[in-house]
């Protein structure tokens, strides 16, 4: 399905819906900000679908959470934890006042924090984690690393990521595959499958 670039930055009317699970049909709503793109419904879909059965019972971090939608996504699909990082106040202000977070209390937890620090100062380990950066900043490669580093996966765990077509040659650490991929107009999105970080 094709999609253009405009509807992809969600914008200006400051919601977004969740597309599946026990909130299916609810608004998030979040402020009007540059940086702040949302990922689109369809975008949404694709990813679950993909994730599958896998999304039940995981530990998820939504590392730059923005409005939220992918990490509160993965636990209305049934997620065991989600963890959604996002230092803008005005942002992470917005998810906190949002319903959802008083419904999944014990499953979700929001942390205003700078990502990599998170990444650095944290002590979880997770099954899936999504990456949806600001598209103006070339963040992946220090995020790969500190993931990595800080071992913060889980053993064969999922990433996905989201990054402006093009812009890089996406340089995967030493043994992580893609497994699917799919572009829509200037965004595509990739599903990594990654080595073991346990040892």
């Amino acid at each position: 399905m094709r999609q253009d670039f405009a509807r992809i930055r969600v914008s200006a009317r400051g919601k977004v819906r969740i597309t599946g699970g026990k909130w299916k049909r609810r608004y998030l709503h979040f402020p009007s900000l540059p940086e702040l793109r949302p990922s689109p419904e369809a975008s949404r879909e694709t990813l679950f679908n993909w994730l599958g059965p896998e999304i039940v019972d995981s530990v998820c971090l939504d590392l730059f959470a923005g409005s939220g939608a992918l990490g509160f996504e993965a636990a209305s699909r049934g997620a065991a934890r989600v963890d959604l990082v996002e230092s803008h106040p005005a942002a992470w202000r917005a998810m906190r006042n949002s319903s959802l977070p008083k419904e999944s209390e014990g499953t979700v937890f929001i942390h205003r924090q700078d990502a990599i620090r998170y990444l650095e100062s944290s002590k979880m380990r997770y099954d899936i984690v999504f990456l949806d950066p600001p598209f103006k900043k070339n963040i992946l490669p220090l995020t790969f690393a500190t993931l990595v580093r800080r071992r913060r996966l889980n053993e064969s765990a999922t990433v996905y990521v989201e990054f402006v077509s093009g812009q890089l040659p996406l340089s995967l650490p030493e043994g992580w595959s893609i497994t699917r991929h799919t572009r829509r107009g200037k965004s595509t999105s990739v599903m990594i499958r990654t080595l073991s970080t346990s040892q």
